[in-house]
């Protein structure tokens, strides 16, 4: 397995979103999402049915803003304009297959996103770093340095975390993920999709929506429908890089109708 390398001292992250979340038990195997009681509760809880004005509000909420802002402007859509693909760095095989699982879920159920698993590191564009919980901080220092992760652990005492650096025309060029191993199954999952999820543009939590994970309220564990409408608008091809929230409305009453048939395909859903 090969080492992290962290970024040059001159590369600065555009944006940084955390997330704490409560630790989970351990189990003596790993389980798919549907198999871990926590997620089939919330799963058969989980609300289907939404407004326009309900699907819009959380996406222009999350899609435009940052959680934690490092550099750059954050008033402009974000997203990768290209395959995405995910190389998953971790000594712990079983962590890698679930990712493996999460990564393909997603590329399921959002359309016109093209995303996979990959091989190798150099290839990669977005990195997922698998590490222990006792590593966390260390690994966080050695990528946004000491000082910033120790304001990280004090304010917001993490255990999983994503970031994407942008070009000038606010296209997503690489993101990192950070996720623990070790703190159970279903923190393990909860924090995959949300990061990984986040890694692709949507990076403002918000606690104003309460059927989103970009909420830190709020512990999924699976990739929910308000989400993956969230998704599908962000990475509709009419909805680019660069648009401004005035933009956007522009188009999104065409796109939502489009999204809408996409999703209740996706997830069988009733009228």
């Amino acid at each position: 397995m090969s080492a992290s390398v962290p970024p040059s001292p001159g590369l600065r992250f555009a944006l940084l979103t955390l997330v704490t979340l409560t630790c989970a038990t351990d189990t003596a195997t790993m389980a798919a999402a549907g198999e871990l009681p926590a997620i089939s509760s919330r799963q058969r809880a989980e609300k289907k049915s939404f407004t326009d004005a309900e699907i819009i509000e959380g996406f222009l909420k999350t899609a435009f803003g940052a959680e934690y802002h490092l550099a750059g402007r954050v008033d402009r859509i974000r997203k990768f304009e290209g395959p995405v693909r995910v190389y998953a760095e971790s000594d712990r095989e079983d962590r890698k297959k679930q990712l493996a699982k999460v990564v393909a879920d997603i590329g399921k159920r959002v359309q016109h996103l093209d995303i996979a698993m990959i091989d190798t590191n150099e290839a990669a564009n977005v990195r997922v770093k698998m590490v222990r919980d006792r590593d966390l901080f260390r690994t966080i220092s050695s990528f946004y340095g000491v000082d910033k992760a120790r304001e990280i652990r004090s304010s917001l005492d993490p255990q999983c975390l994503s970031g994407f650096r942008k070009n000038d025309n606010f296209e997503i060029e690489h993101s990192d993920v950070i996720l623990t191993v070790d703190n159970g199954d279903f923190t393990f999952l909860d924090c995959a999709y949300e990061e990984l999820l986040q890694s692709l543009g949507p990076i403002n939590d918000t606690t104003s929506v309460p059927w989103t994970m970009f909420n830190d309220n709020v512990s999924m564990g699976y990739f929910d429908v308000y989400d993956q409408y969230i998704l599908n608008l962000l990475y509709d091809p009419r909805i680019k890089a660069g648009m401004t929230v005035a933009e956007v409305k522009a188009v999104l009453p065409a796109v939502l109708k489009d999204v809408r048939a996409w999703v209740k395909r996706a997830n069988d859903l009733k009228e």
